[in-house]
């Protein structure tokens, strides 16, 4: 299966098995996984980035604790709904993740892209407004990356769970 926008592969998303939800940055990857039954995203860890094949290896060691069936990234759009430098840069991880997970998805994993405008900035609000830690601080602990990821993937999961009615 192709990396894809959500609206396009949502009907074949894995049934009855956890989905990651991965907020990639250049400096971290937040991650965030769901129940097999895709309702609730729970965020999980932030990934410090610091050569390709080992940040796939620790998201391969979540992948097998939680036997994940496929991935929502994050893809962060203009504000037109135009895709920038970043979003290249998003696509080639997705792509060479696709690649470096092999035999755990015969080399065919579900890979949904999934807009992810303002999702830090929601983030961001929610921590300034109920958590008692300021912004640099969760930063640096790397709370607004997995929390970033958690909205990403409850963003998709309500996308799917509205295409069911």
């Amino acid at each position: 299966m192709a990396i894809d926008y959500l609206k396009n592969i949502a009907q074949q998303s894995p049934k009855g098995k956890a989905l990651m939800g991965l907020d990639v940055g250049k400096k971290t990857i937040g991650v965030a996984v769901c129940d097999p039954g895709h309702s609730i995203a729970t965020p999980l860890l932030t990934v410090v980035r610091v050569k390709f094949g080992r940040d796939v290896e620790a998201l391969k060691a979540v992948i097998r604790e939680y036997e994940v069936g496929g991935f929502v990234i994050g893809l962060p759009l203009n504000m037109d709904g135009s895709e920038g430098p970043r979003c290249q840069s998003v696509r080639d991880f997705a792509a060479e993740f696709a690649l470096r997970l092999g035999d755990d998805f015969g080399n065919d994993p579900w890979i949904a892209l999934w807009d992810e405008r303002l999702s830090t900035a929601s983030v961001e609000d929610f921590v300034d407004e109920v958590v008692d830690i300021k912004k640099r601080r969760a930063k640096e602990k790397g709370i607004l990356d997995k929390l970033a990821a958690q909205h990403i993937l409850q963003g998709a999961l309500d996308y799917m769970d509205g295409l069911k009615e």
